[in-house]
């Protein structure tokens, strides 16, 4: 059996940028397996992980006014380290703060009461990215940790950000060599394909490929998935269209101050101008379009990078 998309596109696999599909796959018990497997692969034997216990995703500040945290998979291998592994669908003006942000829970929440010699667990936070943060650069896969900038070694060994730009893996079929390879390749092509492709033959893929088909998902399953999906594609749609119009808007704006000037070092100024009003009312749009959907303000913030305050007056 298969599901008819309304785009009258026939999808036979969830798609796995979803918020449904994410959380299920990575973040259920009974597919707990596969999750661990992906860890192991991205990790290539640095790190070994035998089991996790998945955690609380959603956390509250220390005191009543701090900012509350929702993660999408959070969860403790057999030694204690924490994982927090997130889909980002699209880019945010302070991501790299919000990626840091989100590591301090984990960092607070091993602080036990009484007496501590302040020995932490290793801390890993997974970003998989549906753009890109480092666009100059070539590779997809990225690894940070604290350096000293002198000598170039690493300072602490245990606060880990690795940041996976999808755009970037361009891998067919035929080029996959590694465990690796094969879970991009899922995670990336997973919604289009209509079987489970000849390279993609170990166990856990099996166990991938049978919990990812809609077809076997009862009735509260498929709504939570088709009610996902839908949002997917409307925050898509918005966030293309706003790009589009903003960016146009904005270097519009920036070549007539150019011209205005009447001097050629007055237009590439113009234009520079342009370009940065673009971005602001490419978020502004963005919000607009998203508040009109009724998302909650702190979401928008979250996606935008704009103030709740402005978010409020729009």
């Amino acid at each position: 059996m298969k599901v008819m998309c309304s785009e009258g596109i026939i999808e036979r696999y969830v798609n796995f940028y979803t918020d449904f599909a994410f959380k299920k796959l990575f973040g259920t018990e009974i597919n707990k397996d596969l999750l661990v497997s992906f860890l192991n692969a991205l990790l290539s034997g640095k790190e070994v992980i035998e089991d996790i216990t998945y955690l609380n995703t959603e956390h509250l500040g220390s005191q009543e006014y701090d900012r509350r945290a929702v993660f999408d998979v959070y969860c403790k291998n057999e030694k204690g380290e924490y994982f927090l592994v997130e889909m980002q669908k699209g880019e945010q003006q302070f991501f790299k703060d919000r990626s840091i942000f989100y590591s301090t829970f984990a960092i607070r929440e091993q602080v036990p009461r009484g007496v501590w010699d302040y020995e932490l667990k290793g801390i890993y936070t997974i970003g998989i990215l549906n753009f890109c943060i480092f666009p100059d650069e070539y590779d997809f896969y990225h690894e940070v940790k604290l350096v000293e900038l002198a000598t170039k070694e690493v300072f602490y060994d245990k606060l880990t950000f690795i940041y996976l730009e999808m755009p970037k893996f361009t891998k067919a079929e035929t080029e996959l060599e590694t465990l690796f390879d094969k879970w991009l390749y899922a995670i990336r092509n997973l919604a289009s394909l209509m079987n489970r492709p000849p390279a993609l033959q170990e166990k856990v893929f099996t166990h991938l490929f049978e919990a990812a088909e809609i077809a076997k998902f009862d009735r509260k399953e498929r709504c939570e998935y088709e009610e996902s999906l839908k949002n997917y594609r409307d925050w898509f749609s918005v966030m293309k269209t706003a790009e589009t119009k903003g960016h146009a808007k904005g270097l519009a704006e920036g070549r007539a101050e150019g011209r205005a000037e009447g001097m050629e070092i007055g237009f590439a100024q113009g234009e520079a101008s342009g370009v940065e009003k673009g971005e602001r009312q490419k978020a502004i749009a963005v919000a607009r379009a998203l508040k009109q959907q009724h998302i909650a303000v702190s979401v928008i913030a979250q996606s935008t990078g704009l103030p709740e305050e402005e978010i409020e007056c729009l």
